[in-house]
């Protein structure tokens, strides 16, 4: 790809399998609105990685890359300087894994601590999907396809950006030059948000999330069921703010700082109830959201228009990700015919 104007090159996304949440929001979507105009920025709806552990569901996949992609737009994704793509429909991206594999092995792909917590919390333990076992490989070839070179994740991602990096070096030595540019991590401001319900994380799966068009309802039916101090049983006593899911979720979307800073020293001396806590906090979540799920419902009126923005931005990813891979088998001597 030509970087004429040298802005580094970054690529992020999501597996299409729901809403986006508050935690996809604090956690990438708000830095993806600001990196946009900083960097060459591709959003990948990675519904193939999806399928490792849905592939009984193909149906929910595709449903859901609409779905993410309005969750996008709605939050001030802009097609004109972000593009966004649909992994399935790039297929240099699934040759480019073929070729990786050969220079990982299964030993590594088994140590990788991503995928052993993955395996672990899916229960699958010998009876692995042989996609799942791969993704670090399809990571990399996602990444080096783009030869981006920033890549924002959590911190319990960065063995994935390591595997990447191994593999770079290793087709790297093997072609007998630098083609593959090494990736850094981009690690987010802040810690994974934890789900309304206290869990440690906001995850689909446990069903505690706040998605992106909750109505005002559901955000003050979330609010209210916060934990909180369970020692704080009465107006008058000390609270404890560390822990209190309410605090935390202040501190994560909460503009006024110096505000929030004196309702934790006035929580810690007593004084101050739940009730007042939690009803600042259904403000601050229900002034982010409303204009969100405002121009979600209007950007899903116009679905032609959606398809018509990943089928461009898909098109031109198409090309950026072919060249990448006629460079790799050019540099391994392989036929392009």
């Amino acid at each position: 790809m030509s970087n004429v104007d040298q802005r580094p090159i970054i690529l992020t996304g999501d597996r299409p399998t729901g809403q986006l949440h508050l935690g996809h929001f604090v956690g990438s979507l708000r830095s993806r609105v600001g990196l946009q105009d900083s960097h060459h920025q591709h959003l990948l709806l990675a519904d193939a990685q999806a399928l490792t552990d849905n592939a009984d569901n193909p149906d929910k996949v595709r449903r859901n890359i609409l779905e993410v992609a309005l969750d996008y737009l709605a939050v001030g994704i802009d097609p004109t300087k972000t593009t966004i793509c649909v992994q399935s429909c790039l297929p240099a991206l699934n040759e480019l894994t073929m070729l990786y594999l050969n220079f990982v092995t299964v030993a590594r792909l088994e140590r990788n601590p991503t995928i052993k917590s993955e395996i672990q919390m899916r229960g699958f333990e010998r009876d692995i999907p042989a996609g799942f076992l791969c993704y670090p490989v399809a990571q990399a070839a996602d990444i080096t396809a783009f030869k981006a070179t920033v890549v924002p994740v959590g911190e319990d991602q960065i063995p994935m950006i390591e595997q990447t990096n191994e593999i770079v070096r290793r087709v790297n030595r093997q072609i007998g030059q630098d083609l593959l540019p090494e990736c850094k991590a981009l690690l987010s401001n802040m810690a994974r948000l934890p789900g309304f319900d206290g869990k440690a994380k906001m995850s689909k799966s446990l069903g505690n999330t706040i998605v992106l068009n909750a109505s005002d309802k559901d955000i003050k039916k979330a609010v209210n069921a916060m934990y909180t101090d369970p020692n704080h049983l009465r107006i008058e006593d000390p609270g404890q703010v560390e822990g209190n899911i309410v605090f935390t979720y202040l501190d994560a979307f909460d503009p006024n700082k110096e505000e929030v800073e004196e309702l934790k020293a006035h929580y810690r001396r007593g004084g101050l109830g739940d009730g007042t806590v939690k009803k600042r906090l259904e403000g601050v979540l229900k002034e982010l959201i409303t204009p969100i799920r405002e121009r979600r419902e209007e950007l899903a009126k116009d679905p032609d228009y959606i398809m018509d923005v990943l089928r461009q931005g898909t098109d031109k990813c198409r090309l950026i990700t072919q060249q990448t891979l006629d460079e790799v088998k050019d540099g391994l001597g392989l036929f392009k015919f």
